[in-house]
């Protein structure tokens, strides 16, 4: 085991073994591919849920670490030190499984916040926080240690005097470590392999904020929710894959929640209404991509699969940033003998499963996973459905997760015509619901084929193949009612979470208060009603 800033500097050296581990691990998968094995019995489901803290009281509630004994629950820990990861593991795509998964994420929600609760905290199930941190935002995400290079905290200085510095992976080098950043090596190498390429310091730019970091923790403050969609036969994974590219659109108008940043972060502002007119909807995703798109587009929607093996492919392709090898960490002589010679493919593939985590698309293939009994073992290919933000309540985290299964699962048994649609306009529609949510320009192919923008038959479609699908899976009807009717009724009513919390904001800017304060006001409204009421259609 090595220290923290030299296996980042290693890492940021690079390595000829990790492309040529990642080529050989991918030939070995693709091989087991084409032999059948991630073929399996029947379709899973899974999920990840990621929440935020905040400490204090009502409107004084400010977004803060969690103590790392409430990871002694069923959390784990994610980038920032105030995030967390829950997770419910895979169970067979039915009725019962459906209950399984509310049935975990709520019972490792409760636990989680009761170890919360013991420090004062409320973990909030939220897209992204509207207050701040109690130093500041800025402070927060920007408290960076500058170690090695030409002596501690070296560099020249920014217009705020901060020394901006350029890390690199000679041994005289500088290393950048974020304080308020998981000290895993790992995080730290993707980190310093952003700023080096930003040049020391990464933009980021939405309505109403213009600044920079000297470290991608910014992208922390967005939280999602990432139904996982297991395939059963891996010739049905492209179809699969494609067409849920063409439902992102959709599927981000009905769901978005995070139209603000931390209050502190405009500051001076001149016309806060036309500021909440013009935000977006979904800042999650300008975060993330913009923390990470430094010198090339790693974070984007994903290019179309005509082969279930272009799942892995993609992943070789694809540039790589911040390569690691498995025996820097688990002091390992020999790794790359391991599993070469007979054995589970999937097991001995850590390079590539590590550059697979780096390769982010909105929507991703992955091979392997855990064992269902009576559906598949730990080799299976699936869908990971990444754009969807962290929703109010269980409820509607669960709604989402059917919607997006059940509505995949249906387009692909009728055949429906959907991929058809061509992949600049699925995009262009993803990104049009990301700045104006239910308003925004969408296009579709309906059932009969014929190009739309009408979004009422979008929707309705939407949700009459979810429910197909739902009911190829064996889920009954109670079952589909209690989840979907939830989230449909945010397109009956026009209101989706971030819709809500615009129309908060303009209320309280009515009463006279500034920006800052309405945000508080509102996240301090949102947190109450996401713990009082079962699903987010009750507060409309």
């Amino acid at each position: 085991m090595t220290d923290h800033e030299s296996l980042v500097r290693r890492s940021l050296a690079g390595t000829d073994a990790f492309d040529g581990r990642v080529r050989a691990q991918a030939d070995r998968l693709t091989d087991a591919l084409a032999d059948g094995a991630f073929d399996n019995e029947a379709a899973t489901l899974g999920l990840e849920l990621e929440v935020y803290a905040l400490d204090g009281e009502g409107a004084e509630r400010s977004l803060a670490p969690i103590p790392d004994d409430v990871y002694e629950g069923p959390a784990d820990k994610e980038l920032g030190l105030h995030n967390a990861e829950l997770n419910a593991a895979p169970s067979r795509f039915d009725d019962d499984g459906v209950a399984a998964q509310a049935a975990e994420i709520e019972d490792d929600l409760a636990a989680t916040r009761e170890r919360a609760r013991e420090h004062g905290l409320e973990i909030v199930l939220d897209a992204m926080p509207a207050v701040a941190p109690s130093e500041g935002t800025h402070a927060y995400l920007d408290d960076v240690e500058v170690r090695g290079g030409a002596g501690d905290s070296s560099g020249s200085p920014d217009d705020a005097g901060r020394p901006v510095v350029v890390p690199g992976g000679d041994p005289d080098d500088a290393v950048l470590v974020a304080r308020n950043m998981r000290q895993d090596p790992r995080y730290g190498a993707l980190d310093n392999v952003a700023v080096r390429r930003a040049g020391g310091e990464i933009d980021f730019s939405v309505p109403g904020a213009e600044t920079g970091y000297r470290t991608i923790l910014f992208e922390s403050l967005a939280t999602s929710i990432q139904p996982h969609v297991q395939v059963p036969d891996t010739d049905d994974f492209p179809r699969y894959h494609n067409l849920a590219t063409r439902t992102l659109g959709p599927l981000v108008a009905l769901s978005a929640n995070s139209p603000f940043l931390p209050g502190d972060c405009y500051g001076e502002v001149d016309d806060p209404e036309r500021l909440v007119e013009e935000t977006h909807h979904e800042l999650r995703i300008a975060a993330f991509e913009q923390s990470m798109n430094q010198g090339c587009r790693k974070v984007r929607v994903p290019d179309d699969l005509d082969d279930p093996t272009d799942a892995l492919e993609h992943v070789v392709a694809d540039d790589s940033f911040a390569p690691f090898l498995r025996e820097w960490i688990e002091d390992e002589d020999d790794v790359e003998e391991e599993g070469q010679k007979g054995g589970d493919p999937a097991s001995a593939a850590w390079e590539f499963d590590y550059k697979r985590g780096t390769f982010w698309r909105w929507v991703r293939g992955v091979a392997g996973g855990d064992a269902v009994d009576g559906a598949c073992d730990e080799r299976s290919l699936r869908v990971e459905y990444r754009p969807l933000p962290t929703q109010p309540t269980v409820r509607d985290i669960v709604g989402l997760q059917v919607l997006t299964a059940g509505l995949l699962r249906g387009l692909v048994t009728a055949d429906h015509p959907l991929g058809e649609l061509p992949w600049d306009d699925a995009e262009r529609s993803f990104y049009a619901a990301i700045e104006d949510g239910l308003d925004a320009d969408l296009t579709w192919v309906t059932a009969d084929g014929e190009r739309t923008g009408d979004s009422e038959e979008i929707f309705a479609e939407l949700f009459e193949y979810a429910r197909r699908g739902l009911d190829e899976q064996g889920v009954d009807e109670a079952t589909r009612d209690r989840y979907l009717d939830p989230i449909e009724a945010r397109w009956d009513a026009g209101v989706t979470p971030s819709a809500w919390k615009k129309a908060r904001v303009r209320e309280h800017l009515a009463d006279g208060v500034d920006l800052e304060t309405a945000l508080a006001r509102m996240s301090e409204e949102y947190v109450d009603l996401s713990r009082e009421r079962e699903h987010f259609a009750e507060w409309v």
